[in-house]
């Protein structure tokens, strides 16, 4: 094969067919498939007008029996009209069956749609309760404003959650179990953190028992404890919440004086009382990780430290800690184990992708320190099957399908600007279902499908010279391969050949020009998502030769094995992988159903995956790339 640029323009090449049959067989000689195992639509055969006409005539003069023929009709606004009509029904008091009373209120409504909606009421009048059989029921226990816009969204779906009216709405949500409303709620909340007032979040989430709340607020807490220390809501704690923050692992502090300063700040606050508590928390503060000067100086002449026995045995334990290096191995414990707060400032973000049948163009990006995910600048053309990653902090469109072409062209994301450029060469092929990897300096665009067959072509971009030159092929052709960087080798996993999905991985030596193949994984993967997360290379998802999956391997450069971890909790194909801030998370995909929005986080401790949250918008193979945080205060960021 030659490896002089093909003189074709790629810009547009082979057409996307509509009606996709979401993962079905891959490419044969004879039916190409799109980007994602999509067959050909075939032609249908359709009368001509005139020929209409003329049937309709036969039926009409009886000639002819009638066509088998079916219409299928799913309304879109009955929904909505049949909500109306009862909101109608409510607010005219007609056919109401129940009498709320609430507070000073009377909230007329129907048994049967509060039975619908809510959980609670489905009991209430269902069950063998008394008010099953009573016309008013007194609720009691609950705001009179929250219950009635409770009430109100299940005749009319729309609720408005905002800061005057959270802290009694969601105790309600919670009592009637609307679950949804209670999500919203926490929703809010959680876009409301703040140093100043993160720990009344967490305490209220904690009474309530919105878990996801909880485990955001006490994370937000840990990663910004040194702002949060400072406020009135940190020297209001009671004991054992502050004894809960402080003893954390992932509390992200400077140093272990800070922790100190918190603790002492805290007792001060209210010396009578808490000077009992001292040596409680003083327990969590890892003094042997102080500096000599501090301990001595600062903690060791602190009169409430020295005035009690237990904070003395402390501070002694520490100093020993010290002044004896070469005991150090037998005095090792709680608090001579180093903090390990979050890396700061990466963020994920997750590129084009398909979505409700077509392939788009939006884009955004997740902070997980905030757990938000905000729209930036959409890329000037839709793309799916795109190959997205980060050379020299901007990130990188390749190629993909925009719904109707397989396109060759580049764009690129410029974070202080939030825009893209398309002033990159295109490469020489129209790829999709490519994947993309920076090494060495050089960005790697790897196999995919060009519209006429699938590739094993491979070739990368030097930035400095703005071309694509060729390098060696694969030794397989791959479209739906994931590619992953590790040890100045490039892998190429998985994917299809065309016929069938794989579990062959094959490494690429940029040294000798050259691949070689590697263990294969366990299991056939086309479409999967991959990451290099603590050295290893994790390669999880994807779809096998019948469905979509949601397991995931690991592979030991070292021993050149392949060792199964933890299923995701979705099925995920097409699904992006990506380490952000030393943790790795599962971006959308298709679970065989529906195509995701979620994400999903893996914690290599407990070996599990736990939802996270959701992107605006789902997608099926859209790239994803991590980002730096720009260190200029006058960014879009």
């Amino acid at each position: 094969m030659s490896d002089r640029p093909n003189a074709l323009d790629h810009s547009a090449c082979r057409p996307f067919p509509c009606g996709p049959d979401l993962f079905s067989n891959d490419f044969t000689d004879s039916k190409i498939d799109s980007e994602w195992g999509f067959p050909a639509s075939p032609r249908l055969r359709l009368h001509s007008l005139g020929a209409v006409e003329r049937r309709m005539n036969d039926l009409e003069l009886g000639d002819r029996p009638p066509s088998p023929a079916r219409l299928a009709h799913t309304s879109d606004k009955h929904a909505r009209c049949t909500l109306n009509e009862l909101s109608v029904l409510r607010r005219h008091r007609e056919l109401c069956d129940v009498v709320l009373n609430v507070g000073s209120r009377k909230i007329f409504a129907h048994r049967v749609i509060l039975s619908a909606c809510s959980p609670y009421f489905r009991a209430m009048f269902t069950g063998e309760l008394a008010e099953s059989r009573q016309t008013e029921v007194t609720i009691r226990d609950i705001d009179e404003l929250a219950m009635e816009l409770l009430i109100d969204f299940c005749y009319s779906s729309n609720i408005v959650v905002e800061e005057g009216n959270v802290q009694t709405l969601l105790p309600a949500a919670c009592l009637l179990q609307l679950a949804e409303i209670q999500d919203i709620c926490c929703e809010f909340l959680k876009r409301q953190l703040d140093p100043s007032n993160c720990l009344g979040i967490r305490a209220f989430a904690d009474t309530h028992a919105c878990r996801e709340l909880l485990r955001i607020a006490d994370k937000f807490t840990q990663h910004n404890f040194q702002e949060v220390m400072e406020s009135e809501e940190f020297l209001l704690l009671p004991v054992g919440q502050l004894v809960d923050i402080i003893s954390s692992d992932e509390l992200n502090v400077r140093s272990e004086e800070h922790v100190f300063s918190a603790v002492m700040n805290w007792v001060k606050y209210n010396v009578s009382e808490r000077r009992q508590h001292l040596s409680q928390a003083l327990q969590h503060v890892r003094l042997p990780l102080l500096g000599p000067k501090f301990l001595v100086g600062t903690v060791g002449s602190e009169l409430l430290v020295r005035s009690d026995e237990a904070c003395r045995d402390l501070v002694d334990e520490a100093k020993n800690y010290l002044l004896l290096p070469q005991e150090r191995p037998l005095m090792q414990g709680p608090r001579t184990r180093p903090r390990k707060p979050m890396r700061r400032g990466e963020v994920l973000f997750a590129v084009g992708g398909w979505c409700s049948g077509d392939a788009i163009a939006s884009v955004e990006r997740f902070d997980p320190q905030t757990m938000d995910w905000k729209m930036v600048a959409p890329m000037s053309k839709r793309r799916c099957g795109v190959g997205v990653a980060v050379l020299n902090d901007l990130l990188y469109a390749v190629g993909g399908h925009d719904g109707q072409s397989y396109l060759n062209s580049i764009e690129r994301y410029d974070p202080q600007t939030n825009q893209w450029s398309c002033d990159v060469a295109p490469t020489t092929s129209c790829r999709t279902s490519v994947g993309v990897a920076v090494l060495d300096g050089f960005l790697y665009a790897v196999g995919g499908q060009d519209g006429v067959q699938c590739l094993n072509h491979v070739e990368r971009y030097d930035p400095k010279e703005n071309k694509w030159y060729k390098v060696a092929p694969m030794t397989t052709r791959r479209l739906g391969v994931a590619v992953a960087v590790l040890g100045g080798f490039l892998y190429a996993i998985g994917g299809s050949d065309g016929q069938c999905p794989l579990n062959t991985v094959e490494r690429y030596d940029p040294r000798a020009n050259k691949w070689c193949p590697v263990a294969p994984m366990s299991t056939r993967r086309k479409h999967l998502g991959c990451a290099v997360f603590n050295n290893l290379i994790y390669a999880v998802g994807g779809r096998d030769d019948c469905m979509e999956l949601s397991s995931a391997e690991r592979y030991n450069p070292h021993s050149n094995s392949w060792s199964p971890i933890v299923a995701m909790t979705s099925r995920r194909s097409g699904v992006g992988l990506a380490v952000v801030n030393g943790q790795l998370y599962a971006v959308g995909g298709f679970d065989g159903t529906a195509y995701l929005k979620t994400i999903e986080v893996y914690d290599p401790d407990q070996n599990q995956w736990r939802l996270c949250g959701a992107m605006n918008y789902r997608r099926l193979g859209g790239g994803v790339g991590v980002m730096q945080t720009p260190q200029t205060e006058n960014n879009y960021w």
